[in-house]
């Protein structure tokens, strides 16, 4: 298996946190998102994924070399090709509620403030950088103050229940992102809690973006 992937990058850094929690290894390959205008936008990587996004993935399917893109869907099939250590729970209920909290996060905060469309809102629409963190800072709010509302429902210690899954390998990419960006989170107690519980495993330690051969 391969991983192209940056070290920064939130979708990367969640196909990582799979792959450990799944005891997986794979090839990290770097995508340097900023260096020379962006090596996602290279005529090489250009094949692997037309979306110019991190993370592609590559690994041996049934009908020869498998390709995909899409952080969820990477999940997804790593989760259906190898069962063991389930990323979701067995129950078809509650199988839909980690899916839609990791979908809240992955669907909803992460696109608003993916790198492209900060970069767009900065080079292309003219706005400051203090305007543009205040749309960054906006959109997770928006979407943590929701998440915080069903983390008082369905959390234990880890999103939901007692056992990490989809929803948690969603949701510490984007505190990291949170963090660094300074936004504050004291008014998310479930979010933060969970953070420093997920802090614990070395699943999600190893998977961080300072501990990447790539980090700089």
């Amino acid at each position: 298996m391969k991983l192209y992937g940056y070290w920064r990058s939130s979708a990367a850094y969640r196909v990582r946190i799979a792959l450990n929690l799944k005891q997986l290894s794979a090839e990290h390959i770097s995508v340097h998102l900023v260096n020379n205008g962006g090596e996602q936008h290279s005529a090489s990587f250009h094949q692997l994924n037309p979306q110019h996004l991190v993370p592609a993935f590559v690994d041996s399917g049934e009908q020869g070399e498998l390709t995909l893109s899409q952080s969820l869907a990477i999940i997804e099939y790593l989760e259906d090709k190898y069962p063991d250590h389930h990323l979701l729970p067995s129950n078809i209920e509650d199988r839909a509620i980690v899916r839609s909290m990791a979908q809240a996060i992955a669907c909803e905060i992460h696109p608003l403030d993916n790198l492209r469309v900060l970069q767009y809102l900065v080079n292309e629409m003219g706005v400051s950088e203090a305007d543009k963190m205040r749309w960054y800072h906006h959109w997770i709010h928006v979407g943590f103050t929701a998440l915080e509302v069903q983390l008082s429902q369905y959390s234990g210690r880890f999103c939901f229940g007692d056992t990490p899954s989809l929803a948690d390998i969603c949701l510490i990419p984007q505190v990291y992102n949170a963090k660094r960006f300074n936004l504050e989170l004291a008014a998310y107690p479930n979010i933060v809690r969970i953070w420093h519980e997920c802090q614990q495993l070395s699943a999600f330690a190893d998977a961080a973006p300072e501990q990447q051969h790539d980090a700089s």
